[in-house]
């Protein structure tokens, strides 16, 4: 348990930073299903547009540090192959 003033503070501090960057995670994750389902749905245009919609919430979260870049760049790379194989 902590004692001092400053690790209760930390404590209190690492709390609210963690349910923030789970909603920031959360938030993420779901764009990237809304383009897995329009992928699942064939349907190339709303792929596309959620595609579109996807590239900035995973670069504010490599921007936020809730995502390693090179994850946000595998993630989004994968979508994107996904998009274009449909025909």
């Amino acid at each position: 348990m902590a004692n001092t003033p400053q690790a209760k503070k930390r404590i209190r501090r690492n709390n609210r930073r963690a349910d923030i960057n789970g909603a920031r995670v959360s938030r993420i994750r779901t764009f990237v299903k809304k383009v897995e389902a329009a992928i699942n749905a064939g349907d190339k245009t709303a792929a596309v547009a959620a595609l579109a919609s996807v590239q900035p919430e995973l670069q504010r979260g490599v921007s936020k540090g809730v995502l390693h870049r090179n994850t946000a760049s595998r993630k989004f790379s994968r979508l994107t192959k996904a998009v274009a194989s449909l025909a």
